[in-house]
Parts: C-alpha cells; structure tokens; sequence
C-alpha cells in the first residue's frame, strides 16, 4: 500500500488553499492513500499487458443500411415540416 504523511496532506491543503481540520487531515490521508494504491495497482497491471495491441486499432466493418419508421420520432417533434425536423437558425444566411 501506497503511504502517505500528515504532513504531505497540510501542505497539499495549504498548497491548494484549502483549511482541513484534523479529523478532514485522517479522512484525506486515507482517502489519497487509497487512490495513490489504486493507481499503483494499475500501473503494476499495465506492464503486463502489451501496449502495441492497444495503440490505433481501427476496425472496419461494412455499414449496414436498414429503413425504419421516421413517425415515432417525428411525432414528438415540437415543430416540423414533412419528414424533417424544423430548427431555429443557428448561423444567419452570408455569413
């Protein structure tokens, strides 16, 4: 397990400008310790795993086209025109 002082809590509190009273300095102590071991855990699980596998993998699949229904969805639309949804003008004609 990751250790962590008191005296490493106060100064990342006075650090970060923040006023801990001494039962907040043994809750943050425990809690950082906490994190502090989890992040070691999965830096130690990281080396076993190979990087190169995780890096830019595009996978390419063929697109499946299929129709449905538009109804459902454009009946709850607070405004429309035919098939299409009616939006309000975000970006003024010649601009």
């Amino acid at each position: 397990m990751t250790h962590i002082t008191k005296e490493e809590v106060e100064k990342i509190a006075r650090l970060s400008h923040i006023e801990l009273t001494e039962q907040e300095i043994i809750t943050a102590t425990k809690h950082l310790e906490a994190v502090l071991s989890y992040a070691a855990r999965v830096q130690d699980i990281a080396k076993d795993i190979n990087v190169s596998i995780l890096k830019n993998n595009n996978i390419e699949r063929d697109d499946i086209i299929f129709s449905t229904d538009p109804q459902p969805i454009l009946a709850q639309a607070p405004e429309r025109e035919g098939d299409f949804f009616v939006v309000p003008v975000i970006i003024e004609p010649g601009q």
